[in-house]
């Protein structure tokens, strides 16, 4: 059974090498630079929250993702998020799982919208889970994501409402 749980230290070495292993992929983060135990239990902390999905009976990290304003001020209850699902049990339905858990968490720290600035286009599992779960595409950002071999994909940008 998978239970999200907010994040603990304990768990920073598991959640960077998920984190850095997306990271390194270079296909679906803007992030180009890996974090280290302490970067990563600083940044992890400093969002305003950060899941980790944990297997009940393994106590092993599956996934996690990072939920924080997209913006400041009038924009504030814009919220944006990012998720990472271990390669190795990619396909289980865990991305949902946590997609799903930070919808319900935006909500109770009352973000009024999740948005999403940089969903690769080619990222179509992503895309169709996010269609499934009610976001909505916002258009279309052409060269929007520069791609590890140095070509340009596009970006879509997404929202759903939480009111």
């Amino acid at each position: 059974m998978i239970e999200v749980i907010s994040y603990e230290s304990t768990f920073v070495g598991a959640a960077i090498k998920i984190w850095n292993e997306i990271v390194r992929e270079g296909i679906a983060f803007p992030q180009e630079d890996e974090l280290n135990e302490i970067s990563g239990d600083e940044f992890f902390k400093s969002q305003s929250f950060t899941g980790l999905a944990v297997d009940k009976d393994t106590n092993e990290l599956l996934a996690l993702y990072i939920l924080h304003p997209n913006n400041v001020g009038r924009c504030a209850h814009i919220s944006n998020a990012s998720y990472a699902v271990r390669s190795d049990v990619r396909g289980r339905h865990i991305g949902e799982i946590i997609v799903k858990d930070c919808i319900s968490r935006a909500k109770q720290l009352g973000f009024r919208i999740l948005q999403f600035n940089a969903v690769v286009a080619t990222n179509i599992h992503a895309r169709h889970l996010y269609k499934r779960l009610g976001f909505k595409e916002l258009g279309t950002i052409p060269g929007g994501f520069r791609m590890p071999d140095g070509s340009f994909a596009d970006i879509v940008p997404q929202f759903i409402s939480l009111t």
